[in-house]
């Protein structure tokens, strides 16, 4: 009787044992990317940074122009205006000129694209779990406001990710063939700067670069989702079915860059100017030939926002807003435009509030 029960004992044992395992086994079946998981994420990383190198591309020109203003000393304007300025650039520096800077921004933005636009997904698949979760309805969709979370989320991610190109592409950018000192490329840069200055360096400006990505990739993805979904439900232009063309993604496209831009612009001021602070070249090259040719100085955000102000009003802090606005529309727009393009043709899903 004894033996019996050891024996009932013992099978019981080796059956909890068989059962803990292929419970392991199914934990770890679910817990581990499949293939198709895989190559899924690898399609939306790609899909991003096309969708970035493509819009930073298109509108090179007036990106360099746009941090030209932002940066160049009041008493020496060389840049008054889109036109003239891009004149300019065309007329002292030719075609080449007008790129200058691309080839790191594109370094930068293709992984920041990729970034972005992958993390957005995520972060809105997550929130759209948790706000199911909470209000116990699974048909909710996401609100214009987690879409705002959502972008933030992206935006703080890829900017992070990516800040010490974006740092050195602000210098390179401003450079011009009488510049007395030239970094050669981004690589170039990105040593330098961590040798003469050190590492902290690389993140100058990194602060109002956070507080500014809220706003404005937030907005963007927030105003892009939220116009896609009304112009769907409502068809206000007689849309008969519940795809948008690339002309109407486009439209939603540049709505959301202008509101976004305009919002958080004065903060992108700022932060190009703190990049060059604890530069040795860098009065020569912003200040030119004006009064002054004492290196910029700034001990944070709030001393760069004051003497801003201070001493060149409160317009400074748009200053390159008009070629940056009549940049933004098309770069947002095909950029969205081009990312939901690509994944279309890799066979992606795209939309994440179903």
């Amino acid at each position: 009787m004894a033996s019996e029960d050891v024996k009932a004992a013992r099978d019981s044992a080796v059956e909890k044992i068989v059962n803990l395992a292929e419970e392991a086994k199914l934990a770890r079946e679910e817990i581990k990317p499949t293939s198709h998981a895989v190559l899924s994420i690898c399609k939306s990383l790609v899909a991003g940074g096309v969708a970035g190198g493509v819009s930073r591309t298109a509108v090179a020109p007036l990106e360099r122009l746009k941090i030209l203003l932002q940066v160049q000393n009041p008493h020496s304007i060389k840049y008054n205006g889109t036109i003239q300025g891009l004149k300019y650039i065309w007329r002292t520096e030719g075609f080449k000129g007008l790129f200058k800077g691309n080839g790191t921004n594109c370094a930068r933005i293709v992984p920041n694209s990729a970034v972005k636009f992958f993390s957005y997904e995520q972060a809105s698949k997550g929130i759209l779990y948790l706000y199911r979760q909470q209000t116990g309805n699974e048909d909710a969709e996401l609100t214009p406001l987690l879409r705002l979370g959502a972008g933030a989320c992206a935006g703080i991610i890829a900017m992070s990710a990516t800040y010490p190109m974006d740092m050195v592409r602000g210098r390179i950018t401003v450079q011009t063939e009488k510049s007395p000192y030239q970094y050669r490329g981004m690589f170039h840069a990105l040593s330098t700067v961590l040798r003469e200055e050190g590492p902290r360096a690389l993140y100058k400006g990194w602060t109002p670069s956070v507080i500014g990505v809220v706003p404005y990739v937030g907005l963007n993805f927030a105003v892009y989702e939220s116009l896609k979904d009304w112009l769907i439900k409502t068809k206000p232009f007689g849309l008969v079915d519940d795809e948008l063309g690339v002309v109407t993604r486009l439209a939603c496209g540049a709505a959301a860059g202008t509101v976004g831009q305009t919002v958080a612009y004065p903060l992108d001021v700022i932060r190009r100017r703190m990049q060059m602070v604890g530069w040795n070249h860098a009065a020569s090259i912003v200040a030119g030939d004006g009064r002054s040719k004492v290196p910029l100085e700034y001990t944070g955000m709030i001393d760069a926002f004051r003497k801003t102000v201070k001493y060149e009003g409160v317009r400074a802090l748009y200053k390159g807003l008009v070629p940056n606005s009549v940049k933004v529309v098309p770069s947002i727009s095909i950029a969205f435009v081009a990312y939901e393009q690509v994944k279309d043709l890799l066979g992606v899903e795209i939309r994440i509030s179903d």
